[in-house]
């Protein structure tokens, strides 16, 4: 990696087969992010920016060009190895949730160590620290159905740091959230990216968000049309 790249990406492209012809969602992508950004990949839905961010995860794969994620060339890793880099070095927000019906607020977080082989009493220790941080200590034995939109956001959230990843990937992370739950949700975020020094990567073009990014990156067409850095607010 060069310098504090955590993310290189040079004269990236991404095609999708459309019948017989092919659907270039993006074109010529060039980018890099640093240890502990917090930025935001910004534009109007069907952009690019959900396609970018699936394959800095290592979900899809470039049509051409060069990707490289926490000093892994992701052009030349096979299926295993990536899913290996996402498991113990990245962690994934969705707007779905996706949290586990049946397990409890606890079993839903807990599931990354376990995937991880982290032991019993590490696991426990973690996953309550997690819980700590997203503020759910009193639901921690709860199901999902049990739970509000904005608490199984934040169970999500829980899941996704529990093993302290060095960078975490979040798809429209506010999208089914009120004014009120993104703001918390975006606290606790901007929190977590202090005290950890983990990067987050989003993919939004949810207004909400926008206030708490330190840079973002406009995407439309499938290409960069602007990369800014934001200043912080003066205290």
């Amino acid at each position: 990696m060069k310098n504090n790249a955590i993310i290189t990406i040079n004269n990236m492209i991404k095609r999708f087969p459309v019948g017989v012809d092919f659907f270039t969602a993006l074109k010529d992508i060039d980018l890099a992010l640093n240890k502990g950004e917090f930025t935001g990949l910004v534009g109007p839905s069907g952009s690019g920016k959900t396609t970018l961010l699936n394959i800095i995860g290592g979900l899809d794969s470039p049509s051409e060009g060069r990707v490289s994620v926490l000093g892994q060339a992701l052009n030349n890793t096979s299926h295993r190895e990536r899913a290996g880099l996402r498991r113990k070095h990245m962690g994934f927000i969705f707007q779905s949730y996706n949290l586990l019906p049946v397990y409890t607020v606890f079993e839903n977080i807990e599931l990354p160590l376990i995937l991880n082989k982290i032991k019993t009493q590490e696991r426990q220790e973690k996953v309550d620290q997690a819980i700590e941080w997203v503020g759910l200590s009193d639901k921690r034995d709860s199901r999902p159905a049990m739970l509000s939109g904005g608490e199984c956001q934040r169970t999500a959230i829980a899941r996704a740091i529990v093993h302290q990843p060095a960078l975490v990937l979040a798809d429209e992370p506010t999208a089914n959230l009120d004014a009120k739950n993104s703001h918390h949700i975006m606290k606790i975020l901007t929190q977590l990216n202090k005290e950890l020094s983990t990067s987050f990567i989003f993919a939004t073009h949810d207004e909400k968000i926008m206030a708490y990014l330190r840079r973002i990156v406009h995407l439309d067409d499938g290409q960069i049309t602007k990369d800014e850095k934001i200043e912080p607010p003066k205290p």
